[in-house]
């Protein structure tokens, strides 16, 4: 299995740079895995699919400011994870101006990089943290070709987010409308969305790739719910990482656990929990983009994304979404 097998041509002009105007306006593919059939309809058309026993399982991270700039603009950190209040493990812009022993002036925070990561991380010691509602911003994702504004702070940010941690929104989450969730049986696992799951994969062998593990949370009552659930459609692709590395863990029995995961699933994969799936689309030749092949096919799934490209479907994480059942 090779990255470049997951490759697809994306003209520009269909990575959305903004959300729709009101949650829950997007389009929505429901992509019938048994069949092959493919169906362009809308996202307020999701109850349509639920049938009685369904539990979709949503991801209730909270994103936090995570991106800080420099006084004079010219660094960019972003803190991937917070070791104490005053030291940060960051990916930093330019890394040449931020080599061991250098210092980034943020606000009157004053950091000093003490040690530079093999895989180009830093870790900066401050006099005092940067205070996040001062000076911290949401890190949209690079392919969102502006700076983030107060719009932002709502519309990336899930309604039902509430453990923050997160670094990125969990995007599939973003089409829900308190009112949506209400249509539907429900619950939540947290997975604190990190840099790992947008990382490119660097090698063409998939299973040379190493993920980074971010922090998830199944509680024992919403264990018990899955168990007892017809079906069970994540909501997002962190979602499906949570639930298959609780089955991956456990014996034969889904129960509560927390700790740490860097699962990566690509085809061929026998998923233990997961029954459908509602996801955006994603990056040519990801982490995310496999993943979703393998629940389906990765000839099905490309042959989809071929029709959402001649259908002027919005791509990424403001765009519209799929639904795989």
């Amino acid at each position: 299995m090779k990255t470049s097998d997951f490759d697809f041509h994306l003209p520009d002009e269909l990575i959305a740079q903004r959300p729709a105007e009101r949650r829950g306006d997007s389009r929505m593919m429901v992509i019938h895995r048994e069949t092959g059939l493919i169906e362009h309809r809308q996202f307020a058309d999701l109850e349509e699919y639920q049938a009685p026993g369904d539990l979709f399982i949503f991801n209730n991270t909270k994103v936090v400011p995570a991106r800080f700039f420099s006084n004079d603009g010219k660094k960019e950190l972003l803190r991937l994870e917070a070791h104490s209040e005053n030291r940060w493990q960051c990916l930093v812009k330019p890394g040449k101006k931020l080599r061991s022993g250098h210092t980034i002036e943020i606000g009157s925070s004053v950091g000093t990089v003490i040690e530079v990561l093999e895989n180009g991380d830093r870790i900066i010691e401050f006099d005092t943290a940067p205070d996040d509602n001062s000076h911290g911003h949401l890190a949209l994702p690079p392919y969102i070709n502006r700076p983030d504004d107060d719009s932002d702070q709502s519309r990336y940010q899930t309604v039902f987010a509430e453990n923050e941690g997160a670094i990125a929104a969990p995007t599939a989450g973003l089409h829900f409308s308190v009112e949506k969730m209400s249509q539907l049986n429900h619950d939540f696992v947290t997975l604190h969305v990190g840099l790992g799951t947008f990382r490119p994969v660097s090698v063409d062998d998939v299973t040379q790739h190493e993920m980074h593990s971010e922090h998830f949370v199944l509680s024992d009552a919403t264990a018990k719910r899955i168990e007892e659930a017809n079906r069970v459609i994540a909501v997002g692709t962190t979602v499906v990482r949570v639930l298959e590395s609780c089955h991956a863990r456990s014996n034969g029995i889904l129960s509560g656990l927390e700790g740490d995961t860097d699962i990566f699933i690509y085809p061929p994969y026998q998923f233990g929990v997961v029954d459908g799936l509602l996801t955006n689309f994603h990056l040519p030749k990801s982490t995310l983009l496999m993943l979703v092949s393998a629940f389906s096919s990765k000839e099905l799934i490309l042959e989809a994304y071929q029709k959402a490209v001649e259908n002027r479907y919005r791509f990424f994480s403001y765009g519209d979404c799929m639904l795989l059942i």
